[in-house]
């Protein structure tokens, strides 16, 4: 694997460098985000390590152009402890992780494994204390060692991944790699490309060959991360790959053969995605030979404060905050919250308590949750498309969305006036998702990643929408 080091600190540059490649990793270093970006345009890299405060060019300026440019390169950030909540913000713009400096070289070392393409840990488990969970664990054991497609179905948030390593971990493909690709993420021009691979100039920008998903997962897991994003075009490609088992890269003349298991995750219907044209019906056929259902945090109350009390234990560990505890008013909180983002919710709910708690104890003030409502830290995105919008609709109709509660904060306001304002968009146009997404000037991905914020929010969307119908 290559790995690519931005580092403004000679010293810290050349101690990462030489801790990577004693570990037998191939290591090239940047001493700024700018050289970075050169890079990236001349070699292909499989993980990147960056600091986060840099001249010039940050951390997090870096992380935007991967994620817009490599999407499908792991990020892992390095940040001082002062600015831990920076890098909780940059997990939910794309990074895989961070680290607080300074920091011990094998948890660089940890965290390049668990978020790097192979994945082989037989003991892997996830938190299952809750009988349904016990029972969906209980069955993914069964069919693990079996070649079955399975397609793991759940809302967003809730540890759909998870399901899906643990399934590879209990197979017998767990010493090969397990490789997962966000259909999600990837832009559409991008996506197929990044699956199927691609030769060096077969498209402006590659520079060199490249292997895609499914040859990187020969011998071992692919899971294809919420598939029902993908563009129908492509499952056709798909479903060739997983009829054929085998692929042909983008300006490549001879086809690969594989030996890939495919699992796949979704947070809709896909039965409905079907009847609606959405979701090609034979590939749904060929994906669902064993589906999965894994529930929502809240259907799922037992495993709440196990949960809650593993990922303390990982975030505390990474801030030298060892030994900390909830307390009761924070369990007591914990339970009477309804998730509805999910474990994904949960775990920023701990990383952001770690900041804002003293002492050896997190209570339900650190963690933020009130009961139903959970206060919203995360800064509000694209303030121009928010400005633009506004400017583009005159005197737009009062929506009938519940307010957020005083608790909630500023920025909770603005998610909620951004939601009324992709609303009045919707409406212009009768309820046409693209037309809208075109009006406020974003993707339809982009809408469609929005409107699923605003229902891990608790915003009543789908009802909001048929109103608009």
């Amino acid at each position: 694997m290559k790995i690519l080091i931005v580092e403004d600190d000679i010293n810290l540059r050349e101690a990462v460098c030489d801790t990577l490649m004693l570990h037998d990793y191939q290591v090239e270093a940047a001493e700024s985000g700018e050289e970075a970006v050169l890079k990236l345009k001349q070699q292909s890299f499989d993980f990147i390590v960056s600091d986060v405060s840099m001249p010039g060019m940050s951390g997090h300026d870096l992380l935007e152009f991967v994620r817009q440019n490599y999407p499908h390169i792991p990020m892992l950030l390095a940040t001082a402890y002062a600015a831990v909540d920076k890098a909780v913000e940059a997990m939910q713009k794309g990074a895989v992780d961070y680290l607080v400096k300074p920091f011990a070289p094998n948890q660089l070392i940890e965290l390049i494994e668990q978020h790097s393409t192979p994945v082989a840990d037989n003991s892997f488990e996830p938190v299952a204390v809750d009988a349904g969970s016990q029972h969906i664990l209980s069955l993914a054991r069964k069919v693990a060692t079996s070649e079955s497609t399975i397609l793991i179905s759940g809302e967003s948030g809730t540890g759909k991944e998870v399901l899906a390593r643990y399934i590879h971990a209990h197979s017998d493909r767990a010493d090969g790699p397990f490789v997962a690709i966000n259909c999600a993420a990837i832009p559409d021009n991008m996506l197929e490309a990044t699956l199927f691979g691609h030769e060096k100039g077969s498209f402006t920008g590659a520079v060199a060959s490249q292997a895609g998903k499914f040859e990187q997962a020969d011998g071992g897991t692919l899971l294809l991360d919420e598939i029902s994003e993908m563009d129908i075009n492509l499952q056709a490609k798909i479903l060739r790959v997983l009829q054929e088992k085998e692929v042909e890269r983008i300006g490549g003349r001879k086809t690969i053969s594989l030996n890939v298991r495919v699992l796949a995750t979704t947070n809709r219907q896909l039965v409905d995605e079907v009847k609606a044209n959405r979701f090609r019906e034979d590939l749904y056929y060929r994906l669902s030979v064993f589906p999965l259902e894994w529930k929502p945090l809240r259907e799922r109350k037992a495993d709440i404060i196990p949960l809650a009390e593993n990922l303390l234990a990982k975030h505390a560990a990474k801030m030298h905050k060892n030994g900390l505890q909830l307390d009761a008013s924070a369990k007591a909180a914990l339970l009477e919250h309804s998730w509805p983002g999910n474990v994904r919710e949960l775990d920023n709910a701990i990383q952001r308590s770690l900041i804002l708690q003293s002492g050896n104890t997190v209570t339900a003030q650190d963690l933020g949750v009130y009961g139903e409502h959970l206060i919203d830290f995360e800064p509000v995105r694209d303030r121009e498309l928010v400005n633009t919008a506004m400017d583009r609709m005159a005197e737009p109709e009062a929506v009938a969305v519940t307010a957020p509660a005083e608790n909630q904060g500023i920025h909770a306001g603005l998610k909620h006036k951004e939601f009324e304002i992709i609303l009045d968009a919707l409406r212009i146009h009768n309820g046409r998702k693209n037309k809208a997404a075109d009006h406020l000037g974003i993707s339809s991905r982009t809408l469609r990643y929005k409107l699923a914020k605003m229902r891990e929010l608790g915003m009543n969307v789908d009802q909001a929408i048929a109103d608009i119908r």
